[in-house]
């Protein structure tokens, strides 16, 4: 046993974890089941209720020919492809097991133990889970109604911290910061400090005031911008995500990622859905129709609907017995209505309800009309 070696772990019956993974809370997806129900409606996930491009379908289905083969490790017809689409420099582009991956891939370049992260109070799950790995530092900074605020962003970052998370739009708020203020984000950042943003839902946000960070991530050399096949291409099932970063980054991740961790079928499959832009705008245009309608009928009955960029809004509940989230979330689910509940993201009086089809949604302000009003 070296003197590095913790005595512990060392002395064990037993392999031991290293310090910190133990104390992971594990990531719990959105229902999908109802005990007792049939067939309910899945509005837990923000999956696309649209399903996927046929075309994409199609391209999938085809690739059943080649299970015995491993795909290309570069993933070069979708390399080609997500550049083309988005004038990007093949060689900077990145690709994982969704978009979870790179920010994993992400944490295990730049993080050592002592370092630090800084994300929003209510950021996604996957950026903390993979910074603890790394035996680094959370640090949460205050949200200002639901929404990153760029100085309480500011105010935790020093000399160890590695990495900025933000969310545009954010899961599970919905809600967007504007391009400028992602520029005042990045210019007081150290240039040592890797900032990315996660574009998981940046199809959905219409707002002239929103940017998708491409641009800045094209200049700037500590700027990385993630995207994912899994929301409006309708792909959550295959697991494709990709980043655009600088350089020296695309290089020291490419140096630590699994070989061949994007599969056949889910290459071409994604292919096919980046050429479909008439399913990706159908899918748009039901969400542009349908969150501001379900934001007024259920702002109507009382309840508060956090203003949302992504296909999906967050709903507010009174902590009045009787009225509260959790009780919401039970009287939907007598209905047949799966919503997420998001209590684990510091938000135990709100749930989080995916836009789904006119009859869904209809569906769902009736019985929470009839929740408030019983």
């Amino acid at each position: 046993m070296t003197a590095a070696t913790p005595p512990d772990r060392a002395a064990a019956s037993r392999p031991v974890p290293k310090p910190g993974i133990l104390d992971i809370a594990q990531y719990v997806g959105g229902k999908s089941k109802i005990d007792g129900v049939d067939n309910p409606v899945k509005l837990s996930s923000n999956e696309n209720i649209l399903g996927c491009s046929p075309d994409a379908k199609a391209a999938y289905e085809a690739a059943a020919a080649r299970l015995n083969a491993y795909p290309d490790g570069r993933a070069s017809l979708l390399r080609e492809a997500v550049a083309k689409r988005f004038r990007l420099e093949p060689e900077r582009l990145v690709f994982g097991c969704g978009s979870d991956e790179v920010f994993a891939l992400i944490n295990q370049v730049f993080l050592e133990p002592g370092d630090n992260i800084v994300e929003g109070r209510h950021a996604f799950a996957a950026y903390a889970i993979g910074a603890r790995a790394c035996q680094a530092e959370v640090r949460q900074a205050p949200e200002t109604r639901y929404t990153i605020d760029v100085d309480e962003m500011l105010k935790p970052v020093d000399a160890r911290t590695r990495i900025v998370f933000v969310a545009n739009p954010a899961n599970p708020t919905g809600t967007w910061i504007s391009g400028e203020e992602v520029r005042r984000l990045h210019a007081g950042l150290p240039p040592s400090v890797v900032l990315v943003l996660d574009g998981a839902y940046a199809e959905f946000a219409t707002d002239p005031n929103y940017e998708d960070g491409i641009a800045l991530a094209r200049e700037a050399e500590n700027v990385v911008v993630t995207r994912t096949f899994s929301k409006i291409h309708g792909l959550a099932a295959l697991r494709v995500g990709w980043g655009y970063a600088p350089a020296h980054i695309a290089d020291a991740i490419e140096r630590i990622r699994p070989p061949f961790n994007v599969n056949i079928p889910a290459i071409e499959a994604a292919v096919a859905a980046l050429a479909d832009e008439d399913f990706q705008q159908r899918s748009r245009e039901l969400v542009e129709q349908w969150r501001p309608w379900l934001t007024q009928q259920l702002g109507g009955v009382g309840l508060e609907v956090v203003p949302s960029g992504a296909n999906f809004v967050l709903v507010g509940f009174p902590a009045t017995p009787g009225k509260t989230a959790a009780e919401a979330d039970a009287f939907l689910a007598s209905k047949g209505l799966i919503v997420r509940v998001v209590k684990g993201y510091g938000l135990p009086d709100h749930l989080r309800i995916t836009i789904g089809l006119e009859e869904h949604n209809r569906a769902v302000a009736e019985a929470l009309a009839e929740f408030m009003t019983r």
